[in-house]
């Protein structure tokens, strides 16, 4: 492997150039203007590097390295890493590390086993957010007599008593600024431009995305993830948005361009005119969809509305550290000729305000449109797809999505919790007028994505204007976004919610979902149905707003005032394992907790779905778990079983031989859409299910499947169904990893495949990423001592010594809303 440096970009990256000039008398003066152009004519009075003959007459200049142009996620890819395999397999450091209470449990568990810290508390920020109630907390005391359903308890409490040992801040649900995992890190100044983040904040130029179990682990355990570099792909926004189209509306419609497999294999820019002109909110909901799209992560390179965001923010940086940061940030952008692998142009015009009608974020229509005919879909696996969807959803081909009746509102989530959403749907219930009331029928709830954000809105007025029209003012938490919470639908209940996703069950099992933006889910309330928000917006709707309530904007900083403090101190230290990198490699035959894959052989089940999400494989209540094992009645439970009678369903799994499953054949594309969550591979591995096999998978469930000791592989479309026509027939397939092939019955041809090398050799040997990665521990501290000098900022409290720099006084300004 070769060692890396911090890389910077060329306008900050200290340079010093000595050329071997003795075979030609050549003198080398060292430059000290890393900003200066270097010229062909010498300069006695100037710094310049400079290269010349001693004869007067002539003048030779050595020419400056001149770099090809970097995307603004080559150059943060590059200065995050440690170390490259031969085979492009790369080792990067992770800035930050955002932990909540649902995939943390079983890696804090492997942890105490193997006796490892967390390399850098520091660096880790911790808070509970998908199982806590949203009821109201005035009579809270503590956590087991607050959380009623015991899954849910037993998760929070597991994570209080896990930030104690290995001592970890923690917002609690005590602590004002709990929240959503996704918020609180850009609220606090957590999240920063140019970082590498193990959460979805991209919108911030942050190289960020998310991980499973596996390897919130491995980050723990040593800061740093094993990663493929990823292709870049920008979407480009260009013109001028609609009334009432908001980034919600953008990023849905992308989706419904792209599909929900678009991204895979990239990490995504967005870029244009119509994202330079988003709020740093609008931003973080359209990074937030990165996924949805299929891709590894979601960029936008920081700007003046970046830095003005982050300015004075508790954990941002402070003083001379933020001139320094600040202009580091400034490099972060794309350069001029910088290669992208997938470009895609969007016109700001062609977007109207945007609902989804199925149970993916990519089936997107405007909401002046109709459900679409499944009869006009040539390709079968797909009609069928959309035909199941239409059936779940209760939809008809051609029905006017204005015409569909809701039985809830659910305005919160990662996506659009924030201060800015909640005046937006504020807006839309002042426009209707003194009298603005939730429709009859409908129970309408507002979550903000914290306890500040909350609190904010309050002081502004914001929860008067919900609370008078009917709408449920709610604690902050995910809530009703996954439905791992009380705040649940029952079957065949139909919502307009502002989340990120819309999957079968997601929000509860039978629940239907239409996915849209804050505005459009606060109209949605006022009417009772799907409807198009700009029927509330206009000069009409002006007079309404002038007519109400004088509401009052209040800056965010007046709310960021809990003091920062280092992380605490571990109260059980666990035993460091000592100098890793002096031990050898472990043997092959070492004992592992990862099992081989060398040839799996057996009865294969086939499956004919498109966009097999996460949700799908394991639904939402049972995520609620500790362990990584028990999961195989999980397994598409929703499939397998009737959710009126609770009976077994004529499902493929559920049926001889294919209860003895252990490859699964897919014929549709993308499988494993959806959640970083590790769960859906686990139930099934606990089924039986070794080896997955498909057209397409999504990025994350690929990495984790293979963190589990399961195999996905990909073929063609056709060798897909000629594998599922075998499984049909109940016929055996063997899939031999060693030789790369699935071998088939009955002296058919065998099918080959690729797959990574290094993921290769892990799986045949059974070998611990974690173990293999402490073995360059020396290199990880060498890269961490060349990050705390060239980004002292990213050193959080109590790291070797750092104490606080007192912030610059806080705004304090009011004006009109």
């Amino acid at each position: 492997m070769r060692n890396r440096s911090p890389r910077f970009s060329s306008e900050t990256r200290p340079r010093s150039r000595l050329v071997a000039a003795s075979k030609f008398g050549l003198q080398y003066i060292k430059r000290s203007n890393p900003h200066a152009a270097i010229t062909s004519t010498p300069n006695p009075s100037s710094s310049l590097l400079s290269f010349f003959l001693p004869n007067p007459h002539f003048h030779f200049t050595m020419p400056a390295p001149v770099a090809a142009p970097r995307t603004l996620y080559d150059k943060v890819w590059d200065d995050h890493v440690i170390d490259t395999k031969e085979d492009g397999l790369s080792l990067i450091y992770i800035d930050r590390h955002l932990v909540h209470e649902v995939t943390s449990p079983q890696a804090f568990e492997s942890l105490r086993q193997a006796g490892r810290a967390v390399r850098r508390p520091d660096c880790t920020l911790a808070t509970v957010d998908h199982n806590v109630p949203t009821s109201s907390r005035k009579n809270f005391t503590n956590v087991q007599s607050f959380i009623t359903q015991p899954d849910s308890r037993a998760q929070v409490q597991a994570l209080e008593e896990n930030v104690k040992e290995f001592g970890l801040t923690y917002f609690g649900m005590t602590d004002r600024r709990q929240g959503i995992v996704h918020v609180i890190g850009p609220e606090e100044g957590f999240t920063l431009p140019g970082i590498t983040c193990v959460c979805a904040h991209g919108a911030f130029g942050s190289l960020a995305f998310g991980i499973g179990t596996s390897e919130v682990e491995h980050v723990l355990a040593t800061q740093t993830l094993l990663q493929r570099k990823a292709k870049n792909m920008r979407i480009t926004v260009e013109g001028t948005l609609n009334e009432g189209v908001t980034s919600k509306d953008v990023v849905l419609h992308i989706i419904g361009v792209i599909g929900t497999a678009g991204g895979t294999g990239c990490v995504l820019e967005f870029a244009g005119s119509v994202i330079r002109g988003f709020s740093m909110e609008a931003r973080m909901s359209m990074c937030n969809m990165s996924i949805e799209a299929g891709a590894r992560a979601g960029m936008i390179a920081p700007d003046e509305i970046t830095f003005d965001y982050l300015r004075n923010r508790p954990l941002a940086p402070k003083g001379e550290e933020w001139d320094r940061a600040e202009a580091y940030w400034r490099t972060l952008k794309s350069d001029e000729g910088a290669k992208f692998d997938v470009e895609v142009n969007i016109r700001a015009e062609d977007i109207i305000p945007t609902v989804t009608w199925g149970t993916s974020p990519q089936d997107v229509v405007p909401i002046t449109g109709t459900v679409p005919d499944p009869a006009k879909i040539s390709d079968p696996v797909t009609r069928a797809s959309v035909e199941r969807s239409l059936k779940y959803m209760g939809l008809t081909p051609g029905a006017r999505m204005e015409d569909v009746k809701v039985d809830k509102i659910f305005i919160g989530s990662c996506t659009n919790s924030r201060i800015e959403d909640l005046r937006s749907a504020a807006k839309i219930v002042l426009a209707v007028g003194p009298d603005a009331k939730v429709a009859d029928g409908v129970y309408a709830m507002i979550v903000p994505g914290s306890g500040l954000i909350k609190q904010h809105a309050e002081a502004e007025g914001l929860d008067v204007v919900f609370k008078r029209a009917g709408f449920d003012w709610r604690e902050a938490g995910c809530s009703m976004c996954l439905g791992m919470n009380p705040d649940q639908l029952e079957p065949g209940e139909r919502c307009a919610s502002t989340s990120n996703r819309n999957f079968e069950g997601r929000q509860g099992a039978g629940g239907r979902t239409h996915l849209v933006s804050p505005a459009m889910a606060a109209a949605a309330a006022m009417t009772g149905k799907l409807t198009d928000v700009r029927k509330f917006l206009g000069a009409e709707a002006q007079r309404q707003i002038a007519a109400g309530p004088k509401l009052k904007l209040a800056s965010e900083l007046e709310f960021l005032t809990d003091p920062v403090l280092p992380s605490p101190a571990p109260e059980h230290r666990v035993k460091e394992e000592v100098s890793p990198e002096s031990k050898p490699l472990p043997p092959i035959e070492t004992p592992s907790s990862v099992e081989k894959f060398v040839i799996v052989k057996g009865i294969a089940a086939p499956l004919h779905i498109d966009n097999v999400d996460t949700d799908m494989i394991i639904p939402k209540q049972f995520l609620k778990t500790l362990k990584r094992t028990g999961l195989a009645n999980a397994l598409f439970f929703t499939l397998r079983k009737d959710p009126r009678t609770g009976e077994d369903t004529d499902f493929i799994l559920n049926r001889e031989p294919y209860t003895q499953s252990k490859i699964l054949v897919c014929t549709g594309a993308n499988f494993g859409c959806g959640s970083s969550r590790e769960h859906a591979p686990w139930s099934l591995n606990d089924f039986g299910i070794r080896c997955i096999i498909a057209p397409s998978f999504a990025d994350i469930f690929r990495n984790n499947t293979m963190q589990n000791g399961m195999l996905p592989v990909t073929l063609s479309k056709e060798e897909c169904k000629a594998l599922a026509e075998d499984a049909e027939a109940g016929l055996e397939l063997e899939v031999d990893l060693e030789k790369q092939e699935v071998r088939r019955p009955n002296g058919k041809p065998a099918i080959p495949f690729t797959t990574d090398k290094f993921r290769r050799h892990c799986l045949l040997n059974g070998l611990d990423d974690i173990a293999l990665t402490l073995q360059k521990d020396s290199s990880i501290a060498e890269f961490e001592g060349r990050r705390s000098q060239s980004w002292p900022w990213l050193d959080g409290l109590g790291y070797k010594g750092k104490i606080p720099i007192a912030p610059l006084a806080q705004r304090k300004k009011k004006m009109d809303w």
